[in-house]
């Protein structure tokens, strides 16, 4: 098989490439040798934000593209992304009041018109933003930025690159490419076997797995050093009531988030720390658990402890080393190191999920002299499948659905909008009542949203069902999960 470009890598960065590509015209394959967003791009804090934090490292330019694509992703995809107001608490062991004050004034200006509203000061005392926290905690700031589904984000644009003509490989694995004749060479084993393809372009996505690739390719050394970082998560019962989240400073300088996750829980993170080595399973550590429930148990005034964790994970960041030697220090920016010794390797280092749409562009423009019959740049004003929703009101578009399915449990519906949005329509296609939508396998879970996520969305698993297309697997009981496992054996 040939194709103009060949991307090896399945989370946000090559996802986002191969949509841009796709859409200009130029014919794209992806492969991933697990599922889509299985690794880095399902480990984050769920959030598309500025980096507030940044500025403390003077990294402006970084904060002044990161609000951008934040107003463009909020736009794109109001049934994934969605604004969220965070409070910062400032006590012991944050920074001066002064300083935040001047930074996030900043990040207002930096942000410039912005659909978001502007920072503030609060009186955590007082206000109803500080119920929940220690009596000890009065003074704060709010300011907003936005959260997200992190791997629909990486599935979205997959699927959206596959409906422009990519064909996309989950499962499958790059042996070895070399370059023959102004093209690269490149052997793939997947579920069906082995097979051979020719690239115009190859381009290393991999992330954590982006240095080991350059060992699988010939003739190729990397330029930079890649540096690894694990962030781990864990997810407890609700800290507080309300919809807003908290950012909690550590007198060691690090910053950790407390967010409204699945409505009965909070979601807390993120760690950091150094890997030596990309892992495919890492796994949170006694001492990150201990770290992020004594940050909580600082703040709040409901205790929580090992036991509480209801769900933990980890994800390893590959970041470009930068030399600083505070993990939480290094740089967050993105490199594209491009290899014209014979046919084009792209290597994407770095990049987070919110600047990821902004990086698949900057790599398409490098690449398109190679790629003479491409198109130009499109997606900044692209909205993401499911995004086209009028005013981008979630909720007065599932209301204006209500009627046409009424029989369904009430609960349904919003929860497939805000999952799919104007493509709950497709989901639910012929639906009339609630026996039209086969086997429940609890927490709303129905046989017919399975059958559409493993026909349009690459799901294969159980884990691919419940933890990265959803989160319901928070919701269902362990017999229930092994009910939709040999549902799809079947």
């Amino acid at each position: 098989m040939d194709v103009d470009l060949l991307i090896v890598g399945g989370g946000i960065n090559g996802a986002g490439i191969a949509r841009d590509a796709a859409g200009r015209g130029i014919s794209v394959m992806l492969v991933e040798k697990d599922d889509l967003a299985s690794h880095t791009s399902s480990a984050s804090s769920k959030l598309i934000h500025g980096g507030l934090r940044y500025l403390e490292q003077f990294d402006f330019k970084l904060v002044r593209e990161s609000l951008a694509e934040r107003e463009r992703l909020l736009r794109a995809a109001p049934h994934i992304v969605e604004p969220l107001q965070f409070v910062m608490p400032v006590g012991q062991g944050s920074r001066p009041a002064w300083l935040l004050r001047a930074a996030l004034l900043l990040y207002d200006r930096l942000a410039g018109r912005s659909m978001l509203p502007a920072s503030r000061t609060v009186r955590l005392d007082r206000d109803a933003l500080g119920e929940g926290l220690s009596p000890s905690v009065r003074h704060g700031y709010a300011y907003w930025d936005c959260r997200v589904q992190d791997s629909r984000l990486v599935v979205l644009n997959t699927l959206d690159a596959a409906e422009r003509g990519a064909t996309i490989l989950t499962r499958t694995e790059l042996l070895d490419a070399r370059r023959e004749d102004g093209a690269w060479t490149a052997q793939l084993r997947g579920p069906t076997g082995e097979q051979s393809v020719r690239a115009r372009v190859l381009v290393n996505a991999a992330g954590p797995w982006a240095a080991a690739l350059f060992g699988r390719v010939a003739d190729v050394k990397p330029r930079r050093s890649i540096r690894l970082v694990k962030g781990s998560h864990i997810v407890v019962p609700r800290l507080y009531d309300g919809d807003h989240a908290f950012v909690l400073q550590n007198a060691d300088r690090r910053v950790v988030f407390a967010i409204p996750f699945e409505a009965k829980f909070t979601l807390v993170g993120t760690t950091e720390v150094p890997c030596d080595k990309p892992l495919d399973h890492p796994a949170i550590g006694d001492a990150e658990v201990d770290y992020l429930l004594a940050t909580v148990g600082r703040t709040f005034s409901r205790t929580v402890s090992s036991g509480d964790v209801v769900w933990s994970y980890s994800g390893l960041r590959a970041l470009v080393d930068d030399g600083a030697s505070d993990p939480s220090r290094v740089t967050r920016d993105y490199v594209l190191e491009l290899d014209v010794n014979g046919a084009p390797l792209l290597s994407v280092l770095g990049g987070k999920l919110t600047t990821y749409r902004r990086l698949a562009e900057r790599a398409l423009d490098r690449l398109t002299q190679y790629l003479p019959d491409a198109t130009g740049a499109w997606t900044g004003r692209a909205f993401l499948p499911g995004g086209v929703i009028p005013d981008g009101d979630l909720e007065a578009y599932w209301r204006g659905l209500d009627g046409q399915y009424a029989a369904l449990p009430p609960e349904l519906l919003p929860r497939l909008v805000r999952t799919y949005g104007t493509r709950a329509e497709r989901l639910l296609e012929g639906v009339r009542a609630v026996a039209d939508l086969g086997e429940h396998f609890g927490a709303g879970l129905y046989a017919r949203e399975v059958d559409y996520l493993v026909a349009n969305e690459w799901a294969r698993t159980a884990e691919d069902i419940l933890f990265r297309r959803t989160k319901l697997g928070l919701h269902l009981e362990r017999d229930a999960a092994n009910r939709l496992a040999a549902y799809l054996a079947r």
